[in-house]
């Protein structure tokens, strides 16, 4: 029996997952006003205009979950980030969310750790696995102002950092942080670095033609378009075996979403996308139908050496040109695009084969890696080495460095 990508019942209903035009062109606007830089200027000059006609310090605060392993990482940098910068540092103290937020929170847990401790030594931190005990107790009504707080800001998770109303998690995104408020003239010493600055993606020199990537995007992911090109790019630059396996958006896989959620990821992913030095925007959501011809598509695509080409194309148009997917000239336009012959395409498109590889993507990445988000990435080979699982556009540069590594490790020569 085949397996289908998809629930027979989706929890997200029809209008999440294969929204009307109508909607997909009003989510644009909307998508269009958050990632707008302009927008994010006005709004930055406008909360400075007000502190200032207010007399009130720069105030910074920051939510701490003590169960949370990427808390653990945030709170040993509070005290050289208030030495370094003229801010007022507010600690709450919160529990975690779950809910639609944080669906997977079981899963979410386990991976945090893992995560966690892999990423710490990278910014010269200790692992949580490292750490005393915390300290002290919190009392419920301190758990429940601190998670209320959070709430009323608009967030959900722990170790965020939340200034004149812009998020920044943990010690990843710290150095955004830094930087507006550097902009602002508050740093104490200009030449100092920043706290945690994010390692580079950098394999050049090294061969990792015995290692394996197994590259599991999605077409409706903004966080996948901003570093889909930079990972085949990698992979070729490196010459390491990469696998590509496409996932279906966790919309359609029956994984709750919020609009809260939403709107911070494409924020985020603006800034993300602007550090990386790529395009992001206008938007025109892909999920839904536009997912499954781009994806009846792909089997072909392959036969040919250009699976990889379609996928990126579909990403360019539906997230750095607002082109609809929804729509056959568009199908066209990411055809031809990647190098392939739209008259072919017409007769292999809405095939079902794509699907039970599909499912079995999904079952790899959410079962044996543990992850159900996207981008994701498994790291195999090298001797003596386990499988190294991460999951986020972030986190390419840890392939990276991992790549490295092995390179020297498994007897891989630098050029």
């Amino acid at each position: 029996m085949s397996l289908q990508p998809e629930p027979e019942t989706n929890p997200n209903g029809r209008m999440m997952t294969d929204p009307p035009a109508l909607l997909r062109h009003l989510m644009r606007r909307m998508f269009d006003r958050v990632i707008d830089p302009d927008n994010r200027a006005k709004a930055r000059a406008k909360a400075e205009r007000m502190r200032v006609s207010a007399g009130r310090p720069h105030i910074v605060e920051y939510f701490h979950q003590h169960d949370d392993p990427y808390s653990h990482l945030a709170v040993q940098v509070l005290d050289v980030f208030c030495e370094r910068y003229d801010v007022e540092l507010v600690r709450h103290e919160i529990r975690a969310s779950g809910g639609k937020n944080q669906p997977e929170l079981a899963k979410l847990d386990a991976w945090a750790r893992r995560d966690a401790e892999l990423i710490a030594p990278h910014y010269g931190l200790a692992r949580p696995s490292e750490l005393g005990p915390t300290t002290g107790e919190v009392s419920p009504e301190a758990l429940d102002q601190g998670s209320e707080k959070l709430a009323q800001l608009g967030h959900y998770s722990g170790a965020m950092f939340y200034y004149a109303g812009e998020w920044y998690w943990g010690v990843d995104r710290l150095f955004y942080l830094e930087q507006r408020l550097r902009d602002l003239g508050v740093c104490y010493d200009l030449s100092l670095p920043y706290i945690c600055a994010r390692p580079s993606i950098d394999v050049s020199g090294f061969d990792a033609s015995n290692l394996t990537l197994d590259f599991y995007p999605s077409l409706n992911s903004p966080y996948t378009s901003i570093i889909y090109d930079k990972t085949i790019k990698m992979a070729v630059e490196c010459g390491i075996t990469l696998n590509h396996k496409p996932v279906l958006p966790m919309i359609m896989r029956g994984v709750p979403a919020t609009r809260a959620k939403g709107m911070y990821i494409m924020f985020d992913t603006k800034r993300e996308a602007e550090h990386l030095g790529v395009e992001f925007g206008p938007v025109m959501t892909p999920i839904g139908e536009p997912t499954r011809q781009i994806y009846s598509l792909l089997p072909w695509a392959r036969e040919q050496g250009r699976d990889t080409h379609l996928l990126s194309a579909a990403l360019d148009l539906a997230f750095r040109k607002g082109i609809a997917l929804h729509s056959k000239s568009g199908l066209k336009q990411a055809v031809e695009q990647a190098g392939l012959d739209w008259k072919e395409a017409k007769r292999h498109l809405g095939s079902e084969g794509w699907k039970d590889e599909t499912a079995r993507h999904q079952i790899e990445m959410s079962e044996e890696l543990g992850l159900w988000g996207v981008p994701s990435y498994r790291l195999r080979g090298g001797e003596a080495h386990e499988d190294l699982c991460v999951w986020g556009q972030d986190r390419l540069w840890l392939i990276a460095a991992e790549i490295r590594r092995r390179g020297k490790s498994a007897g891989i020569v630098t050029q």
